[in-house]
């Protein structure tokens, strides 16, 4: 009798509105392209909590920034941890999936990343800007996102707020890993247009850069992707570590990388579940 195949359950938000982007169609590839490997259900994330107990694993891919549903997505965690539940990514990552206080942590160490602040008294450790980001903690895909000039920042609310200056870059890329293994790099050449993205070869330098910060996270096994900015002196600086639900991009790159990809994903899977 053959052995039973593992089961996933497979979290995303198929009616997303992304712009510039199908998160659906994403999703749709990927679980098609898993179902040869996994019994596999989809659900959305304000179901993964009720029905997780059925599976050897959790997926959360696609599934929209939590900061729209905080309370469910702190108890699905919760019973998650509690349960000793197999959640892919682990739920043990230290950049976006906990919010955005790697920026602090990082500026602090010394790490390549846009300069960023949480209280008023430190904003002169910023360098001068014609204007300056301001950003929940807590948010994702822009949401809260404001730029002010630096008279303006005095009088903020700072519990939950960091600031960053406003950094006139080249372009942005981001780099995408599974488990610590480079898949491919995507850039934005326009930087008004963040989603037109187009494939780009990384340096050994920028592999280096990008390297740095999925070795800081630890995480074992699962997806990544670290965005970056080249700054006006030619450095790249850390913009993002998406380490909780990271959108792929994989329209925007060729067959063959598409297929390694998922090629590594259900490879890293299958370690993740024999751990």
């Amino acid at each position: 009798m053959p052995a039973a195949r593992p089961r996933l359950l497979y979290v995303t938000d198929l009616a997303y509105p992304a712009r510039g982007r199908r998160y659906c169609d994403e999703d749709i590839h990927l679980t098609a392209r898993l179902r040869d490997s996994f019994d596999l259900a989809l659900c959305h994330p304000l179901d993964a909590a009720a029905l997780m107990d059925g599976f050897d694993a959790v997926v959360v891919r696609n599934s929209g920034p939590v900061i729209g549903y905080q309370k469910e997505y702190d108890t699905f965690r919760e019973r998650a941890l509690a349960a000793g539940t197999r959640v892919y990514n682990p739920l043990h990552g230290r950049g976006d999936m906990a919010g955005k206080q790697y920026l602090l942590d990082l500026t602090a160490a010394g790490y390549p990343v846009i300069p960023t602040v949480d209280r008023p008294e430190d904003l002169h450790r910023l360098p001068a800007a014609d204007a300056y980001a301001v950003k929940p903690k807590a948010g994702a895909d822009s949401i809260g996102l404001r730029f002010l000039a630096h008279e303006e920042l005095a009088g903020l609310p700072y519990d939950g707020l960091l600031v960053q200056p406003r950094i006139d870059f080249r372009y942005e890329v981001s780099f995408y890993f599974v488990d610590d293994l480079f898949q491919y790099a995507l850039h934005a050449p326009d930087p008004a247009r963040r989603w037109v993205l187009e494939p780009y070869e990384p340096t050994a330098d920028d592999l280096d850069f990008a390297r740095r910060f999925v070795d800081w996270n630890t995480l074992d096994h699962g997806i990544q992707r670290v965005d970056a900015c080249r700054a006006p002196g030619g450095e790249l600086l850390l913009v993002e570590l998406e380490d909780l639900n990271p959108y792929l991009s994989l329209d925007r790159v060729p067959e063959d990388t598409r297929d390694r990809f998922v090629t590594a994903f259900t490879d890293s899977l299958h370690r993740f579940l024999a751990a």
